[in-house]
């Protein structure tokens, strides 16, 4: 089974490629996939039928016991032959259905998005596992987007997508919160050890009522009905597969998966009964009202899904028996007379019954097809699904608690709805394949017949779903016996209801069917009056409008959210987040927590004198008025951190500290040039006096919880014997550089990603007006150079390289002169942290923030050009150059057989040097060691060159 899936996606991905070189044709091939899986599970019957059902299990992640459970009991197989039989004839109606023109209009991703559905569906309806079941519920509904917003010019495709891909996505994480609380209930998340013991209770029975979400918005049942109409916006194909016999069909799965287990709670029987019922009466009305001939079959698989819901959920052997036939029966008639639709339109340019005249004499064949499916929807002999509902409506005939009771009720409403089945079937087939007075036409436009002829495909396979279905009438005896493995799940009573065309007696069914069929008929008859009386009674409430209000006030709701608490001032939104850092800590500390019985202060009165320091600097920094004060304050507490941790015995920490804090400095003079020496505000006392005990409340709170965290700890510290693991497996006694490259890279590979993500965006932000920059440098230059004078006999000394594109006035001898003399040490220093970091303070960050250094260096001393020469090439070349370094360290390994980073030390002698300790994680490291430089070449570059470059457009225009 998995390899089926596995095949279905592998033909999707191909599916683009296909299309690419065979146009339509494509779908031929693509066909293939779910026709052998349909064979698959028919040559699979005989284990199907025994008490050990086919079960595939596969190890997904052994770490967390995740396996891949696949079973195929009868439910599944049956599910399976539905959606994989209809997939595979749906795909060979697209090989006739779009012509080459589409291959250039996203037809590839359509062939691609049908075939993955089918695999998707094909997952989800034999996954033992409830939660993969909800990951192939999903992937259905993306898959499902795709699908209907493939006309991505139209509008209506597009909301129509967005509006269906809301509500089954609604439904879906009900679902998946209803399965969580099921299977930690029951300790077990396999469907079928939870419907062997299902368990009960309150929280199972919420549970469960969130599970029924899922199945009621995939199904369209009352109150989400109102997603399918829209959908109809899809191509016809779509219309046909998965509106008719998959996507709809996944929610009756679930309802009928899950029915033997939780049929009998109070919560299931009336949520699935009432809604259905409702569902299949207001489905029917609203399908006689309907001009298109798609909208009238939506409507109409509205009605059928609440009939099939109510049967298959009802909770006993009759309506499961039912249930299923009619099941297999929808899915067969549905699909065939989506397609004819497709053909009709095909054949005419238009759905519109008002305008179509003449079809069925000018289309036998296919007015044929779909008189047998309209016979099978209406519930006539001799066909599938006359025998379901006279199944249905002989497992209803015995209410249990009278005529007058709920079941009574419930008969009614059936029966009634039935009667609005046969009214809106004999309206399709008028609307499709009868001939028209010229005046009905109306406002609708000229009456219209075929246009040309269609290929045969477009009516063969209508034609071979609407035999099928024939087929099925007078086997539906078989059909029972082939699926009573589930039906018998439930006790089948004194008078049990089958799948026969004939019992071989006038039943009390038989009767209640004949006066159906006469009430439709009359229905169907008096449409005029039907139709007045409609645009008369209009239905209150409408979910269509009420979901776009929904859809609004949510909008709504979260642009004045928004608005409230973004105003565009940076110290507001800070404001409100400090302010909630203090207030839920608060509440918590106030509640009572443990507090340490021991604090001590500190070691040393260095520390003390050096907090002292930093708590001065703090302060100092909320009054200056200044920037550039207050940068370089801010900068004195972040050297006195790391003298902190010096004292404390981190040197590393230090290091890394005291670099970090000066790039940071680095970056805020480069950034403060482009902005006003002070502070644009003038915050009044109150403002001010707010603000500082805002901050004195954040301080002491971030305290509190800091002493509690500590005095709360009732585990022993997950750092223990790191250092000995360190030294032992990572080869190194700088325990904070092994963590770095060997207990937690894989966190420092997500690390370099994002300093990845945000070098690109600082560049983009920057650069926005390059080429007008570009053009004031080039020109700018060309007038220094101009200016430049050098003496005849040479004697001018170069200290640094791109001397000849300064501008003289700006010049700083002595710092070309020390930048010269100190910048290949820092360059050396960076190495030597690179290559001693495992054992000694440094690593790849520490050592690419020195290089990075070195590089503002010669920044500062020559600006743009200087840089340019100092590392001519273009920081996403060091910066995705790292990155793959780093990837390939982690993935080395397992060309060999081991684990993904895996660390190998080796001890090399060398003559008059030694024993040489090498650590292959260095490769890691040196990955790390070229983002951190890249990242900093980018940082001179756009805040550093580029605003240089916008001043000087700015003072030459």
């Amino acid at each position: 089974m998995l390899a089926l899936v596995v095949a279905h996606a592998v033909a999707a991905l191909l599916a683009p490629t296909l299309v690419r070189f065979l146009g339509p044709r494509a779908f031929v091939p693509l066909a293939a996939v779910p026709a052998i899986t349909a064979g698959y599970a028919a040559w699979q019957f005989a284990r199907v039928d025994s008490s050990a059902p086919p079960l595939e299990e596969f190890l997904w992640v052994d770490s967390l016991d995740l396996t891949l459970t696949f079973r195929m009991d009868t439910l599944a197989w049956l599910m399976t032959l539905i959606v994989a039989g209809v997939g595979a004839l749906v795909l060979l109606y697209c090989a006739h259905y779009f012509d080459d023109k589409e291959r250039t209009k996203g037809l590839g991703l359509f062939a691609g998005s049908l075939t993955a559905f089918a695999g998707a569906m094909l997952g989800l309806v034999t996954t033992d596992d409830m939660l993969l079941l909800y990951v192939f519920w999903e992937l259905t509904t993306i898959l499902s987007y795709l699908l209907i917003g493939y006309v991505s010019t139209s509008k209506a495709s597009i909301a129509a997508a967005k509006q269906a891909l809301l509500v089954t996505t609604f439904g879906g994480l009900a679902m998946l919160v209803g399965m969580i609380m099921i299977g930690e209930s029951q300790d077990t998340y396999l469907i079928s050890e939870i419907l062997a013991d299902p368990g009960s209770g309150t929280f199972i029975s919420w549970g469960v009522v969130l599970l029924l979400v899922g199945a009621i918005t995939k199904s369209a049942l009352i109150p989400f009905h109102f997603w399918l109409p829209g959908a109809m916006a899809a191509p016809t194909p779509v219309s046909a597969y998965l509106h008719a016999a998959a996507m709809v069909k996944a929610g009756i799965y679930l309802v009928a998966r899950f029915a033997p287990a939780y049929a009998d709670l109070p919560a299931w029987r009336y949520t699935i009964v009432t809604l259905g019922a409702a569902t299949l009466l207001l489905g029917g009305y609203r399908s006689l009202r309907q001009h298109d001939l798609k909208l009238l079959l939506a409507y109409g698989t509205i009605s059928q899904l609440g009939f099939i819901t109510l049967l298959v959920g009802y909770g006993n052997h009759g309506t499961t028996v039912a249930g299923l036939g009619m099941l297999v029966a929808h899915s067969l008639f549905k699909s065939c007379l989506f397609l004819t639709t497709g053909t009709v339109e095909h054949a005419t340019g238009t759905r519109d019954i008002r305008r179509l005249s003449g079809v069925g004499r000018r289309m036998p064949w296919l007015a044929g097809a779909a008189g047998l499916a309209s016979l099978s929807m209406a519930g006539l002999p001799p066909v599938l699904g006359f025998a379901g509902k006279e199944a249905a409506l002989h497992s209803l005939m015995h209410p249990s608690g009278g005529w007058w009771s709920y079941d009574g009720l419930v008969l009614l409403m059936v029966a009634v709805g039935s009667v609005l089945t046969f009214g809106y079937t004999a309206r399709f087939m008028w609307g499709a394949f009868a001939r028209k007075d010229p005046m009905l036409a109306g406002d609708a436009g000229q009456v219209t017949t075929v246009t040309h002829h269609p290929e045969w495909l477009l009516v063969a396979v209508p034609g071979l779903l609407a035999l099928a279905g024939l087929a099925l009438g007078p086997a539906a005896p078989w059909l029972e016996d082939l699926i009573s493995r589930h039906t018998g799940l439930y006790p089948a009573g004194e008078d049990p209801a089958h799948l026969v065309l004939w019992s071989g007696a006038v039943t009390p069914a038989l009767l209640l069917s004949i006066v159906i069929w006469v009430l439709g008929t009359a229905l169907f008859l008096g449409s005029a009056p039907v139709a007045a009386l409609q645009r008369k009674a209009q239905v209150p409430l409408d979910a269509g409008r009420t979901y776009q209000h929904i859809v609004r006030g949510v909008d709504r709701l979260a642009l004045e959210v928004t608005g409230g608490f973004q105003r565009g001032s940076l110290p507001t939104l800070l404001a409100i987040i400090l302010l909630v850092l203090v207030v839920l800590p608060t509440i918590v500390l106030v509640r009572g927590v443990t507090w340490p019985e021991d604090v001590r202060w500190f070691d040393t009165p260095a520390q003390v004198g050096v907090g002292l320091v930093i708590v001065i600097a703090a302060i100092a920094t909320t009054r200056a008025r200044r920037r550039l004060r207050a940068v370089f304050l801010v900068s004195v507490t972040g050297y006195g951190t790391a003298l902190l941790f010096l004292l404390h015995g981190a040197p590393d920490l230090a290091l890394t500290q005291v670099l970090v804090e000066t790039v940071t400095l680095v970056v805020f003079v480069l950034v403060l040039r482009r902005l006003s020496g002070r502070f644009p505000d003038n915050p009044t006392v109150l403002t001010r006096r707010l603000r500082a005990l805002l901050g004195l409340a954040t301080g002491l709170v971030v305290a509190a919880v800091a002493l509690t965290a500590a005095a709360a700890r009732n585990h022993d510290p997950a750092a223990q014997g790191l250092v000995d693991t360190a030294k032992e497996y990572g080869g190194g006694n700088n325990i904070v550089n092994v963590i770095l490259v060997d207990v937690r890279a894989w966190d420092t590979m997500g690390e370099l990603s994002v300093v990845l993500a945000a070098a690109t965006g600082v560049t983009s932000l920057i650069f926005l007006k390059q080429d007008a920059v570009i053009r004031a440098r080039r020109a700018l230059r060309h007038s220094w150079r101009n200016r430049v004078t050098t003496p005849d006999d040479g004697a001018s000394t170069r200290w640094i390289a791109a001397v000849q594109d300064l501008d003289p006035t700006r010049r700083s001898t002595i710092f070309e002169v020390v930048t010269r003399i100190v910048f290949h040490t820092i360059v050396l220093w960076s190495v030597y942290l690179l290559f001693a970091g495992h054992n000694a303070p440094g690593g790849g960050f520490a050592a690419g923030l020195v290089a990075g250094l070195a590089l503002a260096l010669r920044y500062l001393a020559g600006r743009g050009y200087e840089l340019r020469v100092a590392l001519p090439v273009m920081p996403g070349l060091l910066l995705g150059g790292g990155l793959f370094i780093a990837a390939a360290s982690a993935i080395l390994p397992m060309f060999f057989g081991e684990p993904p980073l895996r660390t190998w030390i080796i001890d090399v002698p060398l003559p008059l040097i030694g024993d040489v300790h090498i650590v292959t994680s260095l490769l890691f490291d040196l990955g790390v060691y070229l983002v951190v430089i890249g990242l900093m070449l980018d940082i001179l570059r756009s805040l550093g060159s580029a605003l240089d470059d916008q001043i000087a457009e700015e003072e030459a225009g």
